[in-house]
């Protein structure tokens, strides 16, 4: 039996039609990418919020988003080996420390960088140790360095920062910056579209302007770990090896892979980017270190991880999307996150009219398609009938309607889920109509709750990696 794992080469009379379904899923995500980012230009548009689109909102949601997308990039190195990295929190700590500390000490943020990255690896060796080597469980191993890691970055920084300028028990002197880079004249030339607030146009403007503008060289390099994560892991005999140790380690070891090594780089390598995304904490998003810098963004990174379904680009999404709110929450206030309530009604009860729609098809009932395609219109007009005094017989067709809704569902035997995101829908419009601004608590856990919300909405189509959290011994196979 060979002992060397190798990847099955296409055979040459396959039919192109097998290639289809990966092209068909590439081009339904950017589809989705385009609609959302349509679907946000058309809400700022109604609601006159221009913090929704504007350049700044977008500098910030990159900014928001880097971190956790590290975050999840180490969760997902660390899972695809099977070992599930609860501790990416507390290797974000270290990065942040380490990062700082040698950044302050050299005068050199790249000296920080490397610091901060190896800090990462060094609480990524202690899980690694723990759950590959000693068998303890994976999620204790991942609590306790979380733990430890804050209690030690507290004794550090009363032994290193207490006396230096501007440092203190919780936080640490200025540190230097990273070189930013940026498109010369783009600002310049896409204001006027910018400020004219055209649909779709000055969207677009600030989209352009707020990712070529003012631009860390290291969001740069983090940005380019996603894509170099998908060619290693999915183009290249080192990733189909690590990732057969994380789907069936007893397969793996039977032809001859090393698991105890894969699975030791893999944990290395999740902690040094955790590490990166401390480093970005400290001195990208921040210019100091302080005490509580990750605010939980390894638990949303290992979220957004689950959100793309352990793949890079999913990832990215996920990162985005919580980036974004975490962005509009802090720039935009409670009028620009109470403006995403109409995004999120229409979202619900387009989803589920559309797997109404699906349920009633499949069951030749097309009638009956048609009458619940139209409750949309009706409930809408009954909504505006209660909240903005329309005729009140707008009302009782809208009520008509969304019982019509509920026999469809009813006879099409199942689609519950369908009934229960229209009406959620339509719950969410009538709060939106009926309020002009979001209470200042809501607004600021809105990325907690929108990581929520995305995982509630994501968990039917997730399949993590078969072997992800299993006690596997050499031998054994």
């Amino acid at each position: 039996m060979s002992q060397e794992m190798t990847v099955a080469a296409p055979a040459a009379g396959r039919p192109a039609a097998e290639g289809r379904p990966r092209a068909w899923n590439r081009l339904r995500i950017v589809s989705i990418v385009v609609a959302a980012f349509v679907a946000l230009a058309g809400v700022r548009a109604i609601t006159g919020q221009p913090m929704l689109t504007s350049s700044g909102t977008f500098q910030a949601a990159l900014a928001f988003a880097v971190p956790i997308g590290l975050a999840g990039l180490g969760g997902l190195w660390a899972e695809r080996a099977g070992i599930i990295n609860i501790g990416l929190e507390g290797m974000m700590v270290l990065g942040t420390w380490f990062g700082a500390y040698f950044a302050y000490s050299t005068g050199s943020p790249w000296a920080g960088l490397v610091a901060g990255v190896l800090g990462g690896m060094a609480g990524g060796l202690v899980h690694a140790l723990a759950t590959v080597t000693f068998g303890v469980d994976h999620i204790i191993s991942g609590v306790a360095i979380n733990i430890l890691a804050v209690g030690a970055m507290r004794y550090l920084s009363l032994l290193f920062f207490v006396d230096t300028p501007g440092g203190g028990a919780s936080q640490s002197p200025p540190l230097p910056e990273f070189p930013q880079v940026g498109l010369p004249f783009v600002a310049d030339l896409l204001a006027p579209a910018q400020e004219s607030q055209v649909f779709l146009v000055a969207d677009l403007a600030g989209l352009v302007v707020g990712l070529t503008t003012q631009v860390s060289v290291l969001t740069l390099l983090a940005l380019l770990m996603a894509p170099a994560t998908f060619v290693v892991l999915w183009r290249t005999p080192f990733g189909l090896r690590l990732r057969s140790c994380g789907e069936n380690p007893d397969a793996a070891e039977s032809l001859g892979v090393p698991v105890y090594t894969y699975k030791f780089t893999a944990v290395l390598l999740s902690g040094g980017f955790a590490g990166m995304g401390g480093v970005f904490l400290a001195m990208v998003a921040s210019s100091v270190y302080q005490e509580g810098q990750t605010g939980g963004r390894g638990y949303i990174g290992l979220a957004a991880m689950i959100f793309g379904n352990w793949r890079p680009g999913g990832l990215a999404m996920g990162a985005g999307l919580f980036g974004f709110t975490d962005a509009l929450q802090v720039r935009g206030g409670g009028g620009a996150v109470h403006a995403l309530l109409l995004l999120i009604a229409v979202a619900l009860i387009a989803a589920g009219l559309a797997l109404l729609g699906r349920a009633l098809w499949r069951t030749r009932r097309l009638p009956l398609v048609v009458f619940a395609a139209g409750a949309l219109v009706a409930v809408v007009a009954g909504v505006a009938a209660l909240t903005l005094g329309a005729p009140w017989w707008w009302a009782l067709a809208g009520v008509g309607l969304a019982v019509a809704v509920g026999v469809g569902a009813w006879t099409a035997r199942g689609p519950v889920s369908a009934v229960v995101a229209v009406v959620a829908g339509v719950l969410v419009l009538v709060w939106f109509l009926g309020t002009d601004s979001l209470p200042g608590q809501l607004v600021t856990y809105s990325p907690q709750m929108a990581t929520l919300l995305v995982l509630a909405l994501a968990s039917q189509r997730l399949r993590a990696p078969a072997g992800v959290g299993r006690q596997w011994r050499r031998g054994r196979s």
